[in-house]
């Protein structure tokens, strides 16, 4: 690419999901109603730990912080991509699209600690549950959780340190529905070589890592489950377990199939599918999969509306 078709950019156009003006409507109600729910769903969790000192344990701190963070994520970026669809100007300033680009990543990988914490979390519980209020003590889940936020801010930050420095782009126009680094990248005009390694090598060793301590963990849970006498209370244990492992499984490998690859080329719809999933489907589902079924969490939330809510 000629240096002549190379510009600074003060403005990006996001395209969208779709430019098929006949599934406008079905996208904006579509996702409306998802994110209604995230919003209700995850806010009420946190409200309801926080009133309930029934859940003032370190799974429900942990379930707090995910909730928020879920919260945060799906605010982050489907507010300006329900405006986009019936926006005819699709554009967001550049300091906008860094901005989201930074909370975003700093979201994204705050969950993905948090979820092998919480792995963690339920391994003492099931497989140690006599020395769970020691082995999980205040100090430890307020450092885990913090060590969480850390990680999730340092990785943004390093990415978000070498994304400004890409002086030209070929063009202003990125094929998603929000700045995500990817999308980015593929339209730099310079050698963006440290970029792309750089997403590779901390987006892989993040998955490794938080992988290896979920199956561990699960893995655990499994010995355990098989060792109950109780037929009623192994078939509880593990059809938990079975939902959260789905969550899981769903949420990494959308986020193995985007950013764990070397080259940061635009697939299109496919990295648009996938992304739909960890952005915007799995913080609704988060919720739903681990509080629904939870007997602490319908009784705390039967105490505090005062009346009779079936569980």
């Amino acid at each position: 690419m000629g240096k002549e078709n190379c510009t600074t950019v003060a403005e990006f156009i996001l395209l969208g999901l779709s430019d098929v003006p006949e599934l406008r409507v079905s996208l904006f109600l579509l996702f409306l109603l998802i994110y209604g729910v995230t919003l209700l769903a995850n806010l009420g969790m946190i409200a309801l730990i926080q009133v309930s000192s029934r859940l003032h344990t370190p799974m429900y701190f942990f379930l707090n912080h995910l909730s928020f963070v879920d919260f945060c994520h799906s605010s982050i970026i489907v507010p300006k991509m329900l405006a986009n669809i019936f926006n005819k100007d699709k554009a967001i300033s550049f300091l906008g699209c860094m901005v989201q680009f930074y909370l975003f990543c700093t979201c994204g990988v705050t969950e993905v600690f948090l979820l092998a914490v919480k792995a963690y979390d339920c391994f003492v519980a099931i497989c140690n549950p006599l020395l769970y209020m020691v082995t999980m003590s205040q100090k430890l889940h307020v450092e885990l959780t913090s060590c969480c936020y850390f990680c999730g801010t340092v990785c943004s930050l390093i990415h978000l340190c070498l994304a400004l420095r890409i002086p030209f782009y070929r063009s202003n126009v990125i094929n998603h529905f929000f700045c995500d680094l990817p999308s980015l990248l593929s339209l730099a005009c310079s050698d963006v070589t440290v970029n792309e390694a750089l997403l590779f090598l901390v987006a892989t060793l993040n998955e490794s890592v938080t992988i290896v301590i979920i199956l561990t963990s699960y893995l655990l849970i499994l010995t355990t489950i098989l060792k109950m006498r109780s037929v009623e209370s192994r078939h509880k244990v593990f059809s938990t377990c079975a939902s959260h492992l789905t969550a899981i499984t769903v949420f990494h490998g959308t986020i193995f199939s985007v950013y764990c690859r070397l080259s940061s080329g635009n697939r299109g719809d496919v990295d648009k599918v996938a992304t739909v999933f960890y952005t915007i489907v799995i913080p609704m589902l988060n919720h739903l999969i681990y509080s629904m079924r939870n007997k602490d969490v319908n009784k705390a939330l039967r105490k505090v509306m005062g009346s009779k809510i079936p569980s």
